[in-house]
């Protein structure tokens, strides 16, 4: 396998591998021409967003800029999706989000992860797991989506909250860790 296959697979993975960082480069390239397009310029937003992003549900997409991400390809977004500034996604796996999903500002999405061993992690190896976010989502200001989690359907993530752990359909979550405090 190679070591875009392994990250893919969520194996372990040197992340230093010389065709994985030719792709980060090259991501960071359309990431750059991106949030230097002038607000008016929408159009051109969402030609590079196309170019970008592994799937978009439709036209109706609002990233507001700054975007920042890893690779783009292993990122789908669905119907009449909104993000807005400095929305970062660590997508060395798949990130899945849903029909009507509000990011808010800030809000982090990571599926890299790394040893805590400090000489293991000094390797450069790592591994990823997937996120995954369901239909009808808010995600509040300043979250931090870990590792793993899966997000159900109908869900409200208050600002500030870190998840760690898998959030199910139909309730409002809020904190650090982040925990249900309501069903809907």
């Amino acid at each position: 396998m190679t070591e875009k296959e392994k990250m893919l697979a969520g194996e372990v993975y040197d992340a230093v591998d010389p065709e994985l960082i030719g792709e980060l480069g090259q991501t960071r390239e359309l990431i750059h021409d991106f949030n230097m397009l002038r607000p008016s310029e929408t159009v051109k937003m969402k030609e590079i967003l196309k170019q970008l992003l592994g799937h978009i549900g439709d036209d109706n997409i609002i990233v507001n800029q700054p975007f920042h991400c890893d690779y783009g390809s292993q990122i789908s977004v669905g119907k009449r999706f909104f993000a807005n500034f400095n929305f970062t996604v660590l997508d060395e796996a798949r990130v899945t989000i849903g029909d009507d999903c509000f990011i808010g500002p800030n809000v982090s999405i990571y599926t890299a992860c790394h040893s805590t061993d400090p000489v293991e992690r000094n390797s450069r190896k790592e591994w990823a797991r997937p996120v995954t976010i369901g239909n009808n989502v808010w995600i509040g200001g300043s979250v931090t989506i870990l590792p793993g989690v899966t997000i159900g359907n109908n869900v409200t993530i208050g600002a500030g909250s870190v998840v760690v752990a898998d959030i199910p359909s139909d309730t409002i979550a809020v904190g650090n860790p982040c925990r249900v405090i309501k069903r809907v």
